[in-house]
């Protein structure tokens, strides 16, 4: 069993258009694949990835809405092999209920951007969306940008001291351009991390290091699709891991815990 537990999607019809805009924020000529839910399923066919966790990001209020139903659709055509996030957003001023409609269309969590969004993790406009999931749902944050300071990994201990049943998974090994830093703020504290997007900048020998500082109760396995080709980013975590147990727990055992999934 393989799960893929960060991967972006796209409706066909701006999904080009979306993939470009992420390039150009993080200064990238070009991204590995085009965001469709179609080519998603393909590689799944093609590597041997069993599920997607999909999400999207709202980068206005007003996107809340059309990103839930947009996964929503997509896990209710196809809930073999996807598993939905939905976005949220601070400045929302009907965040429970946007919450209560997603869970009520079996959405099993929520994605925030803080760099996308504009916000500071640790921001008290932030806290009616924790406040609203906190126990009911785990959130994926992007965490870590040298650029800014939103995403902050040190932010998320204020976070997780005010909110200690919260559920949250780190994105990035904890921090995007930030990792040795992340690892010192984040490990041992009960957070999650998932592996997207660092592995084309961090060594084997990093990424073996990262492993066993947070320990492999507490990662799991994230492509970060568009960016990154999946089979890649997969290939090269399996060769560095020790045992069945551990591979077993971060490419899948890890996040159906946090999901609450039962395969």
């Amino acid at each position: 069993m393989v799960i893929d537990a960060h991967a972006h999607i796209y409706p066909d019809k701006i999904a080009k258009k979306a993939v470009q805009s992420i390039a150009s924020f993080y200064d990238m000529n070009e991204m590995r694949e085009e965001g469709t839910v179609s080519r998603l399923l393909q590689m799944g066919r093609e590597y041997g990835i069993d599920k997607f966790l999909v999400h999207s990001v709202a980068t206005t209020p007003g996107q809340v809405d059309v990103i839930t139903d947009y996964i929503a659709s997509v896990i209710a055509a196809d809930p073999e092999h996807f598993i939905g996030f939905t976005s949220s957003h601070p400045e929302s001023s009907n965040i429970v209920q946007e919450i209560e409609r997603a869970l009520s269309l079996g959405i099993r969590g929520v994605k925030l951007h803080p760099d996308f969004q504009k916000f500071e993790i640790d921001s008290p406009k932030a806290f009616r969306i924790y406040e609203a999931i906190e126990g009911r749902l785990p959130v994926l944050i992007h965490t870590g940008d040298f650029r800014t300071q939103f995403s902050k990994p040190e932010r998320l201990l204020k976070v997780i001291e005010r909110f200690p049943r919260l559920t949250v998974i780190a994105a990035h090994f904890g921090g995007w351009s930030e990792w040795d830093k992340a690892v010192d703020a984040l490990a041992g504290t009960g957070i999650y991390v998932d592996t997207s997007s660092s592995q084309y900048w961090l060594s084997p020998e990093k990424v073996r290091e990262y492993l066993d500082r947070y320990g492999e109760d507490f990662c799991i396995f994230g492509s970060d699709y568009p960016m990154w080709n999946v089979k890649e980013e997969l290939d090269a975590l399996s060769k560095l891991f020790r045992t069945d147990e551990e591979r077993e727990k971060v490419l899948h055992g890890n996040i159906e815990r946090v999901v609450g999934l039962t395969i």
